[in-house]
């Protein structure tokens, strides 16, 4: 029998296998494909994949459709590429705040998509982190502001969505902008969500569908985080997005559900009563640990009491929580939610949480989360370590390595928010 900590970290990748880009890529394709190939042999068929699954989406596109394609870019994360793909440029940018290859990958795209007409296709392949890698700026805003704008919304705690409503209104290809300059091509968008809830036009800020964000919303946004703000900034978040989008599809090929069904489907298999009990978690991640660690608590407590969940058994949530940060430590939300968690579990035998993104990064580490247990916190203290202190100066990436407790997949492909689980026996 595997330990638990072994088979948490099975589960997980288990989860990830499920949401990678490839089948989904392909089986869209192949379904898009039977009513449009007659179309791809009269005109251009452009391939534009950003995000941080793009290489793998752009590969799989190229085994469906290479005979057809006349050019194709792939906009990825930095370390993220895994070498040539035919027809395609490799293109790698910073992430999760945008750098001047943003803006040079962005410009590239528009310059692939220049004078389209009605018999070409435009096929895009997005997943998450697009945002921050596919950039050009609106006439009078620079880099520097965009860069500056997205620091602060990170640090102090903004969703996904309010910063890519900002985002949005700063750029000249997202929220629709970039679909309207494909016009009058028809577009295909093939989509990896990384968002809750799935809106599109918050999937890598919406380049190729209608934005529903309104400039009202923009600026209580930078009203509630008092942003600094630039006067070209400040007018640029008046303007409005393109609400329609004429000669459009576009289809979600994996999420978050998906993969946390997954993970609760393998952990049944092994032996483990599953139970999904939400997608859509959304808030601090320190209180999201406690969370989790309370429920470790009262799942031991409530061994062999009727109508319980009662080990063996695995609680499975997905989503993406916040961290304000106020200290200068190094580390991630699932690493600070992992943290969180362990003094919650201090103690506890034959319980472990797990907190990791499905990208195989958290923040800007190496790790993609952590796996905690009820000697972790321990293990910590073993090695000097204070894990009050870390937590407090949202130091959890040291912490968690010092106690062995970091999860390193290296980077998976793909992206589709984050998968948590408490694991019972």
């Amino acid at each position: 029998m595997k330990s638990l900590r072994e088979d948490a970290l099975d589960i997980f990748n288990v989860a990830v296998q499920a949401v990678l880009p490839e089948t989904a890529v392909r089986g869209a394709l192949e379904k898009w494909l039977d009513g449009n190939e007659f179309g791809l042999e009269n005109g251009k068929l452009v391939v534009i994949a950003l995000g941080k699954a793009a290489w793998r989406m752009a590969s799989a596109s190229h085994e469906i459709l290479g005979k057809y394609i006349t050019t194709g870019l792939v906009v990825t994360k930095d370390n993220h590429s895994q070498g040539p793909i035919p027809s395609f440029e490799i293109m790698e940018a910073s992430h999760p705040v945008p750098d001047r290859r943003s803006v040079i990958a962005g410009e590239k795209a528009v310059e692939l998509v220049k004078n389209l007409t009605e018999k070409d296709h435009v096929i895009m392949l997005i997943s998450g982190g697009g945002s921050a890698l596919f950039e050009k700026t609106m006439e009078g805003v620079t880099l520097d502001e965009i860069m500056l704008v997205t620091e602060q919304l990170i640090q102090r705690g903004a969703s996904i969505d309010e910063i890519n409503t900002i985002r949005k209104r700063l750029s000249a290809v997202k929220g629709g902008k970039f679909a309207q300059l494909c016009q009058p091509a028809k577009m295909f968008s093939i989509i990896l969500s990384d968002v809750l809830g799935d809106r599109l036009d918050v999937i890598a800020s919406g380049p190729g569908v209608p934005d529903h964000s309104t400039s009202v919303e923009a600026k209580e946004i930078a009203k509630n985080y008092d942003l600094t703000l630039s006067e070209m900034v400040e007018k640029a978040l008046e303007l409005e997005t393109p609400k329609s989008i004429p000669h459009h599809e576009t289809m979600i090929a994996g999420n978050v559900s998906l993969m946390c069904h997954s993970a609760a489907e393998e952990a049944w298999k092994r032996g483990y009563k599953p139970l999904v009990l939400t997608t859509i978690l959304d808030c601090e991640a320190r209180e999201a640990g406690k969370m989790l660690a309370a429920m470790a608590r009262e799942m031991q407590q409530d061994r062999g009491k009727e109508n319980k969940l009662t080990p063996p058994c695995a609680v499975v949530f997905g989503g993406e929580t916040i961290v304000h940060v106020t200290g200068e430590g190094k580390g991630g939300r699932n690493q600070e939610l992992a943290l969180s968690a362990a003094f919650g579990i201090e103690g506890l035998e034959s319980v472990v949480i797990l907190s990791a993104g499905s990208d195989g990064t958290d923040g800007p580490t190496d790790a993609a989360g952590g796996l905690v247990d009820g000697q972790s916190l321990r293990r910590m203290r073993d090695q000097g370590i204070l894990p009050e202190k870390s937590l407090t100066d949202n130091d959890s990436y040291h912490a968690l390595k010092a106690s062995g407790d970091l999860v390193m997949t290296g980077p998976t492909g793909t992206n589709v928010n984050d998968l948590m689980m408490v694991l019972c026996r």
